[in-house]
């Protein structure tokens, strides 16, 4: 198969890319990285030395590919299908590209370091660090319920690869820091986004690993339940 893609079901930007994936029922080859092995991330780290998941690998092309914006760039360039993830149109593309680098740095990346500071030893957690997460995440919703007034999508009436970004991100930053009941939008967009058949798919995979994240018991109830 020509296109191999290195991540793992429980990693939130890897859901990103998955979602991509799906949404055009690409072939691929789903290698499953566990970086503690050193046979199981050899690859990767041959590959991508920096390490980091997910990275797609495209042996009919040679290529090879890190980061998942431009991951998602790549698939709909090199294997379009029918759901267009970045528009033709430049104006169009820049407001995707805006958000989905929203989405990465002011709702997956403030996630991220509540999630990091969890898993350090007693004692060792940043309160600094984590209350100016709580408030990113807090200020990143509000843009968000504005973004969303008059739009089926974050950017309009079209999925594209900024609500890949947003899917991920939401499903765990709202675990950290729920939204408030004045964010109706927000809230209806999450349940599109769970209901979307391609995020559903991501999320059953990763079922079996939920119970490894720190804050499994504020998963929604049918992803707590799989966690154990």
């Amino acid at each position: 198969m020509s296109l191999v893609f290195y991540g793992h079901p429980l990693a939130s930007f890897c859901h990103k890319v998955l979602i991509a994936l799906y949404e055009n029922g690409t072939p691929f080859d789903n290698r499953l990285v566990d970086l503690s092995d050193e046979s199981s991330s050899a690859d990767l780290f041959r590959f991508w030395p920096i390490g980091k998941m997910p990275l797609l690998r495209d042996e009919a092309r040679d290529s090879t590919i890190p980061e998942t914006s431009i991951i998602i760039e790549y698939l709909d360039h090199y294997y379009p299908g029918p759901v267009r993830l970045l528009p033709l149109e430049i104006d169009r593309a820049l407001q995707v590209r805006l958000w989905d680098r929203f989405f990465d740095h002011y709702v997956q990346a403030p996630m991220q370091t509540l999630v990091s500071n969890r898993r350090r030893p007693e004692g060792k957690a940043d309160e600094i660090e984590m209350a100016a997460a709580r408030t990113t995440l807090a200020t990143a919703y509000a843009m968000i319920e504005k973004q969303l007034a008059d739009k089926q999508w974050i950017t309009g009436e079209a999925f594209t690869m900024a609500d890949c970004a947003a899917a991920p991100a939401l499903f765990y930053a709202e675990t950290l820091v729920p939204f408030s009941q004045d964010q109706p939008m927000l809230r209806a967009y999450y349940d599109r986004l769970l209901a979307r058949p391609s995020f559903a798919r991501a999320l059953d995979e990763a079922r079996p690993y939920f119970k490894f994240y720190p804050y499994h018991d504020r998963l929604p109830a049918r992803f707590r339940d799989a966690a154990g």
